[in-house]
Parts: structure tokens; sequence; C-alpha cells
């Protein structure tokens, strides 16, 4: 159980679970519509989708996490390690994917045909499967192109916030749409952070990702811009009707996103220890966008 706990690393599942609940509580708020039932089941959906990138990752990965845990491990690099230990067999852990795979499709085929969430539901799923599959797992390999931390800023950003509306009130909303915004630009730059502990890693067993297709120094500038765009966006979400609590509680969210912002500018990543505690901080940032909006929508009820 331990090696499945952390072959399915279930700490950064928090990761959609938050835009997907501030979605759904969007839509209560502006369209007065919430199922507790198509909650759950949305709910478990997306975590489901999470759980086949999770998956895929480490069964796709397994020769630059193999080369990275041999240069130097950290909490934020090489994957979960299961796979190159060979503490589970890749069979069943192939199988499980699949398995992840089907049940996410019979929810999202329950909630559209059964519970008439919308003719829509089926394919913001599959949507979000093609980006956080394929974000490893050939022939697709979004990763190796230089696009696969744009879709999983959709997948777990703009998809989840979105989803989490549409299946309630069966259309989409602006706001949702604004609010979706600094949520992805949080999503890629998680991304971007912890492609550096993997850099070498990743640029010897050739995954061109973005970040070994910029460079450091070109990458640490996306990270920044990142940051300011997602600044912009939450105006924009303000603008058009988040409640300006959110704003209160958003301010030291944004604070701390500029100092990472800051820190990526100046080089602090290529100090292993600062750069496990940037990690770390841009999880944060990320989570804490998400609930900033979520505490503003509750206040202001």
């Amino acid at each position: 159980m331990k090696y499945w706990f952390l072959l399915s690393r279930l700490p950064f599942l928090s990761v959609v679970i938050l835009p997907y609940a501030l979605g759904a509580l969007l839509a209560q708020r502006s369209a007065r519509a919430f199922d507790w039932i198509i909650f759950l089941l949305g709910l478990a959906g997306s975590v489901l989708i999470q759980l086949s990138a999770h998956y895929s990752g480490e069964i796709y990965d397994i020769n630059e996490d193999r080369l990275s845990a041999f240069r130097g491990r950290s909490l934020f690099s090489g994957g979960s390690q299961v796979m190159v230990g060979r503490l589970i067999p890749e069979g069943r852990v192939k199988l499980l994917l699949y398995a992840v795979l089907a049940a996410a499709f019979a929810i999202g085929a329950f909630l559209q045909f059964y519970f008439k969430t919308g003719r829509w539901t089926l394919l913001l799923g599959v949507s979000g499967v093609a980006c956080g599959l394929f974000y490893s797992k050939p022939p697709l390999r979004w990763v190796s192109r230089g696009l696969g931390e744009f879709f999983i800023a959709y997948s777990f950003g703009f998809l989840a916030v979105n989803a989490g509306f549409y299946i309630q009130a069966g259309r989409f909303d602006w706001l949702a749409f604004f609010v979706s915004l600094p949520v992805s630009f949080a999503v890629i730059n998680i991304i971007l952070v912890n492609e550096y502990p993997d850099y070498e890693a990743d640029r010897d067993t050739g995954k061109n990702n973005l970040l070994v297709r910029l460079g450091k120094r070109n990458t640490a500038f996306v990270y920044s811009l990142s940051v300011a765009c997602a600044g912009i966006s939450f105006l924009a979400a303000l603008y058009e009707g988040l409640p300006f609590a959110g704003a209160v509680f958003y301010l030291p969210v944004f604070i701390a996103a500029a100092a990472l912002a800051y820190l990526m500018l100046k080089g602090a990543y290529e100090d292993r220890k600062v750069l496990e505690r940037m990690c770390a901080g841009t999880i944060l940032v990320n989570l804490g966008t998400s609930l900033s909006c979520i505490l503003g929508l509750l206040y202001a009820r």
C-alpha cells in the first residue's frame, strides 16, 4: 500500500481538487446551480484523470527518473522512484492506468447521459485525458514537443475550473473563464520550476521540454512573465465579477509569487536546496490562487 500511495502521488491531487471546487462554487453563486452528487462524481472523474497522468509519467519517464535519481534525488525530481526501484511491476501499473481511464470515462458518460450535465461533458473529460495521459505517453508525448507545460496548465487550471462550473450549470461562463486564467498560469509555473531539478537528466535522455529548449535563464523569464500574467488575469476576474474579498486573500499569494519570480531571475535555481524550497513555494502559490478565490466567494455570501 505504501508503494501504491507513493506511485499515485496523492498530495499533488490538490492541484486539481481546489480548481474544480472553485468552478462548482462559481456555478452555485452565479447560476444558482449546485448538486452534491454531480459535484462528487465530477470530482472523482477529475482525480482519476490526474491519476492517469501520474501513472503515465511513471511508466514512460522511467529513463529520465532513473538518471535524475542517480545524479541527485530531491523531493521534486525523478518521480516517485517506485518504477525505477521495480517496487511494483510495470504490467500492474499499466493495468491500473487502463482501469483508471475506464472509470473516468464511465463517470463522464453517467454525468452526461443520466444527469444531463450537458453535451460537452464527455468531450471536456476526453480533452483532459488527451493532455494529461499523453504528456509523457508516446506517440504524442507532449513533454518532448515543448507543449506539455501548456497542456497541463489547460487540464489542471482552465479545464478544472470551467468543467466544475459547466457540469453544474450546463453552460460556460465568462467569470469562470477569467477566474481559471490565474490558476492556469500558476500551474504552468509548477511544471516549469519542477523541470529544473531534472534538467540534466531530461536533456541527456532527449526529453525536450520547455526548459531544455529554452535554457535555464530564458525559462526563468517565462516563469516571471507567467506570474505577471496571473496578476493581470486576476484583475480581469475582479472586473468580471469576482468579489473584491478575493483580492484581499490573493494579495499575499501574489507577493509570494513575485518573490519567487525574483529568485528565478536572480538564478537562485542553481542552489538545489533553494530550488527545492522554490518548488514547494510554487505549489503553494498555485493552491493559494484557487483558495483565495474560494475564500473570496464564501466571504461575499
